[in-house]
């Protein structure tokens, strides 16, 4: 049976065929274009920028929170009165506001949903940051010379890596989802594009007709959304401590 290899083949003859079609397991849209063909590419697409969007959330956010509760006083308060205000907007509300402004298009759509989930890192690197600065081995360092960058980056950083990873890949189900609905609403991928987000929204046409163009795309990013919070829920449980206190 041959298989089709091209997301972006069209082939008007042989639209709408339905699943279970030789040669398109998943059948094809309204361009003739295999189905699994682009779910596969659009995974491709949605995941790089899932996976960007995530990391300029963890490298703002916790820049901000690393600064904010190492220098504290009048510096932690401006720092944290600004991610009240960025938390005041719902994240896809705060990335839909900036991707309009930006205009749309992928990177477009990575910045927006990444600056929309930099204040939970700032939260969580500052409350980090404070509850370990005072440790006894952050004080040795500083007595043997150690400058305040030296203790944050090598002593203090690394003792909030486990919060960070765990926030960042429950993040990463958050920016999935983000970066579809933005690409439904037409502000993210645009034609011919294959990704998620496009696929639902170019389906809505042909609901009646060809269910499988909404059903399949729908199923891939709940399933790829409940997979980053059940990933979520297993590095939170391996790098929790108190878990391993429990277990002794």
């Amino acid at each position: 049976m041959a298989i089709a290899i091209d997301p972006f083949k069209q082939s008007l003859k042989d639209s709408l065929l339905a699943p279970g079609t030789q040669g398109h397991p998943l059948g094809t849209d309204q361009f003739g274009r295999d189905v699994l063909l682009r779910l596969i590419d659009g995974g491709r697409a949605s995941l790089s920028i899932g996976f960007a969007a995530v990391a300029i959330a963890m490298v703002s956010g916790g820049l901000v929170g690393l600064v904010a509760g190492m220098r504290g006083g009048w510096v932690d308060r401006a720092l944290m009165r600004l991610v009240d205000v960025e938390l005041a907007f719902p994240g896809i509300l705060l990335a839909l506001i900036i991707v309009t402004i930006l205009g749309p298009g992928l990177e477009k759509v990575a910045i927006a949903v990444g600056v929309g989930g930099m204040p939970r890192f700032a939260r969580i690197v500052r409350g980090s940051v404070l509850s370990t600065k005072h440790e006894l081995f952050i004080e040795a360092a500083r007595s043997v010379g150690a400058s305040e960058r030296r203790v944050a980056f090598a002593h203090v950083m690394p003792q909030v890596l486990g919060p960070v990873i765990t926030i960042a890949t429950f993040g990463l189900a958050t920016a999935i989802f983000s970066i579809a609905a933005l690409s439904f609403l037409g502000l993210g991928a645009q034609p011919p594009a294959a990704e998620w987000g496009l696929m639902l929204s170019d389906a809505r046409r042909y609901l009646r007709i060809a269910w499988w163009l909404a059903v399949f795309p729908g199923i891939t990013v709940t399933s790829v959304v409940l997979a980053a919070n059940l990933l979520g829920d297993a590095v939170r449980d391996a790098l929790d401590p108190r878990l391993f206190s429990k277990a002794d």
